[in-house]
């Protein structure tokens, strides 16, 4: 497995519109967990809506890897959500 290195790290604190990511060069994993309220989100360059996309649980840290990071969007469900979303790359 090769070693990972923290590229960056962002909170996003008005998530109340589908919002995408500031994704930095070179990120092959993300950390993403939603806090205080639930989340959607979509990552195929589509909007989530507050009841379509796939939910984002408060609490619960989900781990994506794939390419195309820069097509995930988030959308609050409730009002106060706050992501935190931490970025790793070789």
């Amino acid at each position: 497995m090769a070693s990972r290195k923290l590229l960056s790290y962002q909170q996003l604190t008005n998530v109340a519109a589908a919002t995408a990511l500031t994704v930095p060069a070179g990120t092959t994993r993300i950390e993403i967990v939603a806090i205080a309220q639930a989340c959607r989100w979509r990552a195929d360059g589509t909007n989530p809506t507050i009841t379509v996309g796939a939910p984002l649980l408060v609490g619960i840290v989900q781990v994506w890897e794939f390419e195309q990071f820069s097509l995930i969007r988030i959308i609050e469900t409730a009002a106060s959500a706050t992501v935190d979303v931490v970025y790793y790359g070789t």
